[in-house]
This record gives C-alpha cells, sequence and structure tokens, in this order.
C-alpha cells in the first residue's frame, strides 16, 4: 500500500473535521428549519374523508394534493383562478362534461404514479355511505367520476351550475388507490393508515405521539419543488390559552387564531412574533337539538316549537356579547355564514333583541312561572336545558355562561356541560344532547358549507340538530344554480332570512383572524379558507435559522 504524503494527509483531516463540524452545527442551508403549530385539538385520523376535523385538514394541505385548488382571491366561480396542483390541465368536454390531464410527474410517496384510478376511487370513496364522509353533501352534484386513460379523469355532473369546477376540485383530497382499496370502507375512520399515512403531497409522514405532538418532513422530491422549510411540527395543547402562551414563550412558533383581543395584545408584545390579520372563516352558534335527546326519532319536547326557539333567540344580546368578548374581532353574523363569505349582508332581517317580546311568545305558549320558583315551566316540566361546550375552547365556555344569564333573566334554567373535544363529538353525533354551542369553519363558497350544516343532506353529519326547512332548502338550491352573481346574492339573502326566521340555532359571533408567526420566517402566506394552505412556500433565511431549525432527521 503506498504511503500518502504528508500534505495529502493534512487535506483529509482538514476535510474529516470540516465535516465534524458540519455534523455538530446540524442543518444551516436553505432548505433548513422547523415550524412547530400550537394545535388545540388532536385529530382522530389523518385519512382525508372520515373526518372534517380543523387539524386534518391543516396537516392534509401537506399530505395530500388536490386536482387543483383556489387562489388567494378564493373566488369560486368559474375555473380562471384556480391553481393546478395534481391536474396539469383541464378542458370541458361540453357543459357537463369536465376532463383532467394529471401531472404524469405525480407520485406517492411509497414510489407509484398517482393515476385517474386515483382520483375515480377517490370520489367513490368520499360519496360511499358505508365512509361517512361529512364532505359527500358536497358532491351531490357530480353525476360520476371515470377513467378516460392513466392520466386522464372524466367528471359528470348532474346539472350545469356555476361553481361546478369548484365543487369538482375543492372537497377531495386524492387518495392512494393501491393502499386503501383492501381495507373495508366501514373501518376506514379506525384503519391504520390514518395513523401511519402515505401522501402524495409536498411532506411525509414521520411519527404520532399520542396527546403530544405529530411531525412531518419535506419531501425533497416533491414534484412542484421542494418546500423550503424540512420539518413541520403540530403540538397538541388542552386548550387556547395553553396554546397562545406556547408561541409567546418560544416554544411554539405559529398560533393561527388567536381569537381574543387580550390574546392578540399578548402577540404584539412578543418581541419575537409578528401579527398577521387576515379574514375570518368562522362563525359560532348556539345550536338547538330539534329531535329529543338520544332519540332522533321523536322531536324534541322544547325545541320543535319554533316560536319558542324565537323567543330564545330574542332573549340573547348578541351585540353586547361579542363587543363584550372579542370587541372589533367579532362581528354578529347576519346567518349561518363568516365574514369570508361574499353573500354577507347586514340587511339581511333577523330576529331583534327583545325581552319583552319573548316573554309574551312564551306566556302564549304556556310557559310560566307557575311555582314561583323563577323557572318557567308548562304541565310540570320546567323550562330547562343544558349548553354542551368543549373544554377547548375558553371563548366557548365563556359564552355557554353569559347564555346561561340571559336565559336566566327571562325565566329560563341552562346546565353547562364542559366536556372533552372527543366527547363532545361523540354527543353531537349521536344526538345525545340539548344545545351546544358549535363553531363551523366556511369554505369559500355559501353552497357547500349551507348545503353540510342546514338541510336534510347533512343529517348524519354536521347538521347536528337534524334542521329540516323545505322552502330553505329549496331557496339554496335556487342560489347555487342562479346564473349571475347578483341573482345569486338576492336569493342568498332570501335564503338567509327563512332560517333567521325559523331560529334552528342563535348565531352568535363571525370571528375576524389575527395570527402570530415567528418572525424568522419569510413568504408568509394565509390564505384565508386554509391558513396552512400555502405553507410549503413559507421560508426561513438561513442567517435567521435557530437552535431547533438545525435539527435534522
Amino acid at each position: 500500500m503506498p504511503r500518502r504524503a504528508p500534505f495529502q494527509v493534512l487535506v483529509i483531516l482538514a476535510v474529516v473535521t470540516l465535516a465534524g463540524c458540519e455534523r455538530r452545527g446540524g442543518c444551516t442551508g436553505a432548505y433548513c428549519g422547523t415550524l412547530i403549530n400550537a394545535a388545540v385539538a388532536e385529530p382522530p385520523t389523518l385519512l382525508p374523508p372520515s373526518s372534517e376535523n380543523v387539524v386534518v385538514g391543516d396537516i392534509g394541505e401537506q399530505l395530500f394534493l388536490k386536482l387543483a385548488d383556489v387562489g388567494m382571491s378564493t373566488n369560486t366561480i368559474g375555473d380562471e383562478d384556480f391553481q393546478p396542483l395534481l391536474a396539469q390541465r383541464w378542458e370541458w368536454d361540453g357543459p357537463l362534461t369536465l376532463v383532467f390531464h394529471l401531472d404524469p410527474r405525480a407520485r406517492w410517496q411509497d414510489g407509484q404514479p398517482v393515476t385517474a384510478a386515483d382520483v375515480e376511487f377517490t370520489f367513490n370513496a368520499y360519496t360511499d355511505s358505508a365512509v361517512g364522509s361529512p364532505f359527500r353533501p358536497k358532491l351531490r352534484r357530480i353525476a360520476s367520476v371515470t377513467q378516460r386513460d392513466a392520466s386522464t379523469a372524466v367528471f359528470r355532473f348532474h346539472e350545469r351550475y356555476p361553481e361546478m369546477f369548484y365543487d369538482a376540485v375543492y372537497h377531495m383530497r386524492i387518495l392512494p388507490a393501491h393502499l386503501l382499496r383492501a381495507v373495508p370502507r366501514d373501518q376506514w375512520k379506525t384503519a391504520p393508515f390514518g395513523r401511519q399515512p402515505v401522501g402524495d403531497g409536498p411532506y411525509r409522514f414521520v411519527s404520532w405521539q399520542a396527546a403530544q405532538s405529530l411531525e412531518l418532513v419535506a419531501d425533497s422530491t416533491f414534484f412542484l419543488g421542494r418546500p423550503p422549510i424540512r420539518r413541520l411540527i403540530w403540538r397538541f395543547t388542552p386548550n387556547l390559552q395553553v396554546a397562545v402562551q406556547q408561541v409567546i414563550a418560544d416554544q411554539a412558533d405559529v398560533r393561527e387564531q388567536l381569537v381574543t383581543p387580550d390574546n392578540v395584545e399578548r402577540a404584539r408584545a412578543a418581541k419575537q412574533l409578528t401579527i398577521y390579520p387576515f379574514r375570518g372563516n368562522v362563525y359560532t352558534y348556539l345550536g338547538f337539538n330539534l329531535r329529543a335527546n338520544g332519540d332522533t326519532s321523536k322531536p324534541n319536547p322544547i325545541f320543535a316549537d319554533r316560536d319558542v326557539r324565537r323567543a330564545l333567540s330574542m332573549a340573547v344580546d348578541r351585540a353586547s356579547l361579542v363587543k363584550s368578548t372579542l370587541g372589533d374581532l367579532g362581528k354578529v353574523p347576519p346567518g349561518p355564514m363568516s365574514s369570508l363569505l361574499g353573500i354577507w349582508d347586514p340587511e339581511i332581517r333577523q330576529l331583534p333583541y327583545d325581552t319583552a317580546q319573548a316573554a309574551r311568545i312564551l306566556n302564549a305558549h304556556g310557559w310560566r312561572d307557575h311555582d314561583g320558583d323563577g323557572i318557567r315551566d308548562k304541565n310540570g316540566q320546567p323550562l330547562a336545558f343544558h349548553i354542551l361546550v368543549p373544554t377547548t375552547s375558553v371563548l366557548r365556555r365563556q359564552y355557554a355562561r353569559l347564555l346561561q344569564e340571559q336565559f336566566r333573566a327571562i325565566g329560563v334554567q341552562t346546565d353547562i356541560d364542559e366536556l372533552e373535544f372527543s366527547v363532545v363529538n361523540e354527543r353531537l353525533s349521536s344526538g345525545k344532547f340539548d344545545t351546544s354551542v358549535l363553531s363551523r369553519g366556511n369554505d369559500p363558497s355559501p353552497g357547500s358549507g349551507i348545503t353540510q350544516t342546514w338541510t336534510r343532506a347533512g343529517f348524519g353529519g354536521s347538521n347536528f340538530g337534524r334542521y329540516y326547512n323545505a322552502e330553505f332548502e329549496r331557496v339554496v338550491d335556487l342560489a347555487i344554480a342562479a346564473p349571475t352573481r347578483e341573482r345569486a346574492r338576492a336569493l342568498w339573502k332570501a335564503a338567509m332570512e327563512t332560517i333567521n326566521a325559523d331560529a334552528p340555532g342563535i348565531f352568535l359571533y363571525a370571528l375576524e383572524n389575527v395570527a402570530a408567526v415567528h418572525s424568522r420566517f419569510d413568504n408568509v402566506q394565509i390564505r384565508p379558507d386554509s391558513w396552512a394552505a400555502l405553507l410549503r412556500t413559507w421560508r426561513i433565511p438561513p442567517d435567521r435559522l435557530i437552535d431547533r431549525d438545525r435539527v435534522e432527521r
């Protein structure tokens, strides 16, 4: 074996020394960094059709792609503002047929190509009653999805309407048929795939520590470009206040909804944070269960009466509650909507705040304080019910107590059931509740969210109170199919006034969103319908990396 010259030995030692320093220093380049999101609720599964949990959606943005997605405008009419994802291009083949051509570079993270068979399989799964997807009502106007060939998927619609393209792409994240076809559809909610998913998105699943955190890592081979941030971590916290405190204490990087004025001010005072206001996509309401608690075959003895619901609605000073709890961060919604929706109209008629009229209505229906205990009763039954609220939401718990006070002022007794988030969901799904303070996130389109939560199509899904009004549904269908924005807006106003008069719930507040993000992040883009939709474009300049960014995996 030949002897090395002294100079060669020195070079080799220098290289080894530098390599050792680099290993000790960790990741230092353009594709480094860790983003920790302080999440309030842990998802039940990561299999997209099985849950509309907000965190499932946020993580799903990183793991599973849609065919295309809305742009920053969140325009849902036509297809001109949509951004290609799995679909490289598309065209219309007649008024009711939409053809997608898949990007040939798209791959599942096990190496298999994404094909039209995956698209067909995904649509069939989302619309299968055995899966029980909450998104199923949103796809009811699509007649079928088929494969023309391996790279071409064909959508056929029942009817023509302005948001056909939106419905085809927005509600479904394409799934790997080769990995899920053998899983019985009625077992998808608990399928192992939902705990260890294989996606086609910009990030790969790494690990999930129950009740603690979930980690993703950037896919360096992602066909639309390697994400600049190397690791994403969702850290699960018990409630909003803990989540906000973690971000303020520099133990996490993002809290996408600060919710209250106090939290916003605290975040503004934290020198490492930048504040990002953006349009809200959430509204909160007290939902009445119109069926008997625990028995959907029977009417509710209190809330089946429309006039009683109207009286309870008129007993709540919604404007005062919003001002005292949210200040400028909230508005009283003119119906079941957030400020994200273009149909928001302060001229929509609503029931007034009028406790005298509320009392007269209850008196006329036999609800009087017959025994002098301060609580109205009728035929020996007190006017009393429970308000179900999750422990994870400080604001909803606060609202439950404020509602309790306002109902008490007109002789109505309420008890508050504060339960874990998963227990609340189980009771809502099974109809085992009287009322509940619920928050709903809006899609950019009014049609899909309102259909899902306030029509018969949502029975067994998000329409927990099982509200049904044939006239309301007729006008909603007309609004969805309206040929012009002006006509649609007029019809949506009529629909909102119908549901407001019916009072299936008390629409309490619509939030304006404010996010807190660590200032080391650059190119921060927040789309109002989904704060995490563009996480793959965020970056950390190398000179802003901190210790937790340099961790290599």
